[in-house]
């Protein structure tokens, strides 16, 4: 009996000590706060549909459209002139850039047309007694004949016989040297071709200037072109003299130029196509640096959004119910910045903010602006008055 009694009492102990041990776990449980819900708020826009322009971004420098290099065709001394040959010196058009002493040169053309003047001379009375119908017309041509301006043209032959005689005489070869050296004697002056400014200039007066060396660099300062590279896919959107609107770096100033040459080949190593656009304007500069943006062509029933609002390269929020929601799109044209869109109906909520981690099905609260909140405000302490 003694045995009984003391398992039967181990066994209660045994169960006593298990109720108190759950007791005791029971007793230290702690309530966990629930997490409250984040709800953001977020901007949002409602969707137009229309017409967006696509513009093209390009940049480059500008450059005078009529520019020449100045070379030498002959060899001699640099002789100053009525204007300084300096960087910046303005020309008219007919004015000598340079003029190169010419002094030897010149006694040798002139010797060479005395001696065109003594052939012609030669061969008078041969042509009075033999040929008198011709004769006035060679007189004629003395007559004519000064020695201090170009060499006239030689009569027209009429006959073979008169053909015969005069080339006997090797008066045609005689005629052709002389203007040959008057043509090479022109040399020793350039003069502008039109009015502009000189840019660069490599000598000085009193220089030796040899054959074919360059003596500077002249510009017409009235017309610019600027060379950009446009990607080959929209080679076929541009058309020539089509208006392109130009701005410098800082956007404080804008021009307006047009296409005027549109080049056929495309760029291997790049895939771009060599674009030319004309700008005219009393405040550029020759290599001004010019950002431009050139309209492609016109997107109907399109919008036009930030770049980094664009989900997985088709896809954007929109805002249902409270509830944010993802919807395929159409990208029609990527800029820098932007993308133009097709595909979103018509009064369509977006976002207008990207909103980081966002997801479909995301809870989200729309942003209404400060006037609205104090409407609100002013609105729900109003109703608390009439309660109290």
């Amino acid at each position: 009996m003694r045995k009984i009694i003391l398992s039967i009492l181990g066994i209660l102990l045994i169960v006593a000590a298990y109720f108190a041990a759950n007791t005791i776990i029971d007793s230290k449980k702690r309530l966990r706060p629930r997490p409250a819900k984040v709800i953001k708020t977020v901007f949002v826009d409602t969707v137009k549909n229309k017409t967006i322009p696509i513009q093209i971004a390009a940049n480059g420098n500008l450059t005078a459209k009529r520019r020449l290099e100045l070379y030498a065709e002959v060899q001699g001394i640099f002789k100053g002139g009525t204007h300084l040959f300096k960087p910046g010196q303005k020309y008219q058009r007919g004015q000598a850039l340079i003029r190169i002493d010419a002094s030897e040169y010149y006694a040798s053309v002139q010797s060479a047309k005395s001696n065109l003047y003594n052939l012609v001379t030669s061969i008078m009375p041969d042509l009075r007694l033999d040929y008198p119908d011709i004769y006035e017309k060679w007189q004629g041509y003395l007559n004519t004949f000064d020695m201090s301006k170009a060499t006239p043209k030689l009569p027209e032959v009429t006959s073979e016989k008169e053909k015969y005689f005069i080339t006997g005489r090797n008066i045609y070869t005689t005629y052709y040297n002389v203007k040959n050296l008057e043509q090479r004697l022109a040399k020793y002056t350039i003069s502008a071709p039109f009015n502009g400014v000189l840019t660069e200039a490599l000598v000085t007066e009193g220089t030796l200037i040899r054959q074919g060396q360059k003596l500077g660099e002249y510009i017409d300062t009235k017309v610019y072109e600027m060379q950009v590279a446009i990607g080959k896919e929209y080679g076929d959107l541009l058309r020539i003299g089509e208006s392109v609107e130009l701005s410098n770096l800082n956007k404080t100033k804008t021009f307006t130029g047009k296409v005027s040459r549109i080049n056929s080949s495309v760029n291997q190593a790049t895939q771009t196509i060599t674009t030319f656009i004309e700008v005219a304007d009393p405040s550029l500069r020759e290599g001004m640096y010019l950002e431009a943006n050139l309209d492609a062509k016109k997107e109907e029933n399109a919008i036009e959004i930030e770049r980094g609002l664009l989900q997985e390269g088709d896809k954007i929020f929109v805002v249902r119910d409270s509830i944010l929601d993802i919807i395929d799109v159409q990208p029609v044209y990527f800029s820098d910045k932007k993308v133009v869109l097709k595909g979103v109906p018509e009064e369509t909520v977006i976002l207008s903010k990207s909103v980081p981690g966002a997801y479909a099905g995301m809870l989200i609260k729309i942003y209404r602006g400060k006037k609205e909140n104090n409407n609100v405000h002013s609105d729900s302490s109003a109703s608390t008055a009439k309660k109290q």
